[in-house]
């Protein structure tokens, strides 16, 4: 049993002990710790939009939720079955002062997370994360008498709210997809993309959908993550039905991959490739923000584009917080993440969706033939495990001294640049490893990139152990 307490939330498996999983009174406590720390955020009354994915647990742990806020004297606003980006849009468009998403997001079956939401319906802060932690850890909660216990409401409609907002967004253009009558099919690994991703091709005229794993029971056919080893089925039914595309979500909706008509994989990195060179045409000059672990493609795009573009340290709210410094009219991450300021602030699988279509309609070929237009790189992702007495970040300095001569970034672990190539390296948090992340123009070039890393690492374990 695993239980990972992280200022971005609470993950682990369901079951065990307490305390080293994610079991009834573990859920309990850091819902009063995030309701706790509201409390201290905000003037009473508070409200707070809770919405789940299809997991097996997840009605299990949002009944827990809601009635561990309702006992603090927050009223919850239940939205049920829905996706990350539409819990995010429902805490503003609502005027909530939080939100709580249900999901372990790419994790498997047996687990699953509480995803905590500020005001503004983003992910909340390092800063903000830690109190909550803190206060979890004090344990000193103080619930509501019974006259002051909080309201639970249900609301149906906030889906459709979300595809909406993205149908009025200027770079739509639902008269172009309907006009392409696209084929496209759909793998949602038996999760909320099961019906919200048909909902919304439905409202760009797209007619010919066809489901492969789209029953919402929590039951996921393959391993949830997008990667093309799990994807299989999905290149299959595309060539077998001889669609025009194929997409992929994980099981909160808030990535998006993407499969050629011809079944190979457009690429998880490129799906905010694609996406924002669309955006970039409706914009001079603009910015764009991607993380440190994500393909040079997209500056290159941007840079072609006339625009600038900033890399963040890895995890969305960093992202968030950069492309709020640097006013980037889209952004994300390259797990198929895009994010786009005008919606709102969050990884949203369903504008990727929309945006890529529309410049899939546009565009007028094959999705194939679109991929073909972007600079071709490849990320080789390794790690190398150290013995707990080996000092990682002793290690990392001395691997940023040894490549001075090149660009070197050290706003998260240590990024070296080498022209068009690039090497990340970061520690692990919870673990003595260190990941070693890749990009060349050939795999195989990118995985010698890190070979020659892995190996000065281990001359300067060596050269420390002699010392």
């Amino acid at each position: 049993m695993t239980l990972i307490k992280s200022i971005s939330g609470i993950r682990g498996t369901i079951g065990g002990i307490a305390g080293e999983g994610l079991t009834p009174p573990d859920i309990v406590k850091y819902a009063s710790a995030y309701g706790t720390w509201l409390k201290q955020q905000h003037k009473e009354p508070l409200s707070v939009v809770i919405g789940r994915d299809a997991r097996i647990s997840g009605e299990m742990v949002q009944q827990l939720v809601q009635s561990t806020l309702s006992a603090l004297g927050i009223d919850c606003i239940d939205i049920g079955l829905s996706t990350t980006p539409t819990v995010e849009v429902a805490v503003t468009e609502l005027k909530a002062q939080g939100g709580i998403i249900i999901t372990a997001s790419h994790n498997p079956k047996q687990w699953n997370a509480l995803k905590l939401l500020n005001a503004d319906g983003e992910f909340i802060s390092e800063a903000d994360g830690a109190k909550v932690l803190a206060i979890a850890e004090e344990g000193s909660f103080s619930y509501a008498d019974v006259n002051r216990l909080g309201k639970i409401s249900h609301r149906d409609d906030l889906l459709k709210l979300h595809i909406n907002k993205i149908l009025k967004l200027p770079y739509v253009d639902v008269k172009a997809i309907k006009a392409k009558k696209f084929t496209i099919v759909l793998d949602a690994i038996n999760s909320s993309g099961g019906f919200a991703v048909p909902m919304l091709l439905e409202a760009l005229g797209v007619t010919e959908i066809i489901k492969i794993h789209c029953e919402p029971d929590g039951q996921f056919a393959h391993n949830p993550e997008p990667l093309p080893e799990n994807l299989r089925d999905l290149s299959k039914a595309v060539t077998k039905n001889k669609a025009h595309l194929g997409i992929s979500v994980d099981p909160d909706v808030d990535r998006l991959a993407l499969v050629c008509e011809d079944g190979e994989m457009f690429g998880e990195e490129y799906t905010l490739v694609a996406v924002a060179d669309y955006v970039l045409k409706h914009h001079k000059k603009a910015n764009t923000v991607s993380n440190l672990s994500s393909t040079r493609a997209l500056r290159d795009v941007t840079e072609k584009a006339g625009g600038k573009y900033a890399a963040s340290a890895v995890g969305e709210v960093n992202v968030v917080t950069l492309m709020k410094e640097t006013k980037a009219v889209i952004g994300g991450e390259g797990n198929g993440g895009v994010i786009l300021p005008e919606l709102h602030y969050g990884r949203d699988a369903l504008v990727g969706i929309a945006l890529f279509l529309s410049h899939l309609a546009k565009f007028g070929k094959s999705t194939s033939l679109l991929r073909s237009t972007y600079p071709d790189y490849h990320i080789s992702k390794n790690k190398i495990e150290l013995t707990p007495e080996v000092d990682v970040d002793f290690i990392l300095e001395k691997i940023k001294t040894k490549y001075k001569k090149q660009p070197v970034n050290t706003v998260d672990g240590v990024k070296i640049e080498f022209d068009k190539e690039w090497v990340h390296l970061r520690k692990s948090n919870t673990e003595p490893i260190i990941r070693i992340y890749s990009e060349s123009a050939s795999m195989s070039t990118a995985e010698n990139l890190a070979k020659k890393i892995i190996q000065d690492i281990r001359e300067l374990i060596k050269e420390s152990q002699m010392a």
